[in-house]
């Protein structure tokens, strides 16, 4: 198992990707500690996870609050006695616009979540990884911090901010022997694509495959990478086969984007 009696840490429980990196993670081996606002999915995944054998906690967080990022932490530590792993899922959209019709302050809202919510829980996290003298955290970014998308303004920033404080991280925390390092996502075949497409097909009036055939054609692999593919990628920087990596932005994307 990849992530044997590891402790991991995930935020952004999600229908997407996020449910995938808990999941995932405890079918191997890692004992997780789930967290997202939403109380009901989480509870949800907690209870597949401990189905199928697997140790977990969930842990309703609002990452936007320091004070909840620390009670993850601590309640991480009171059930398993130590945090190996951090994924830095969650994340927040606030705007649609185009530049010259938004309104920047609708952006702040995106920016301190996905951002600042990351850099909070690594907060959290740290003075239990320098104890241990050993940690991972993965910070989850996105195509659109480094390829101009419509609308994406406030999504692009908070993601490239995140990029960047992923390397100032990590060359802070290498001496402690924890590596902070980022996957940069592209389109992720999941429920949240999923019901983009089928919202764009209704509105349209077109048929799906006028929505994914342009999308695929972009993408070498020749299809919308799985959320749980795309998932896997992210686990491996928690795994010891990533043990001398930190600093690493992986382009996790089906070769859409391809990093110089």
């Amino acid at each position: 198992m990849l992530l044997k009696d590891k402790v991991v840490i995930v935020t952004g429980i999600g229908p997407g990707m996020g449910c995938k990196l808990g999941s995932i993670a405890a079918a191997e081996g890692a004992k997780v500690a789930l967290a997202a606002r939403s109380t009901g999915f989480l509870d949800q995944v907690a209870g597949e996870i401990r189905a199928a054998g697997g140790q977990c906690i969930a842990v309703p967080t609002d990452i936007a609050d320091a004070a909840q990022c620390q009670r993850l932490a601590d309640e991480t530590v009171n059930a398993f006695g130590r945090i190996d792993g951090l994924v830095n899922s969650a994340y927040k959209h606030a705007t649609y616009q185009s530049f010259e019709d938004d309104d920047i302050a609708t952006w702040l809202s995106s920016v301190d979540v996905t951002c600042f919510g990351a850099l909070r829980m690594v907060k959290a996290v740290l003075p239990v990884m320098k104890a241990q003298k050993a940690g991972a955290i993965v910070n989850v970014t996105a195509l659109a911090a480094v390829q101009p998308a419509p609308g994406q303004y406030d999504y692009a920033t908070a993601k490239a901010a995140l990029e960047g404080a992923t390397r100032q991280l990590a060359k802070e925390f290498g001496p402690h022997n924890i590596r902070v390092n980022c996957t940069r996502m592209g389109w992720l075949w999941g429920a949240p694509v999923q019901g983009y497409i089928a919202h764009q097909v209704q509105s349209q009036g077109v048929k799906e495959q006028d929505i994914i055939g342009p999308i695929v054609a972009r993408i070498p692999l020749g299809v919308i990478p799985p959320d749980e593919e795309c998932a896997k990628s992210a686990l491996f920087f928690i795994s010891d086969y990533s043990r001398m990596i930190t600093g690493a932005t992986l382009d996790v994307n089906g070769g859409e984007y391809m990093s110089a």
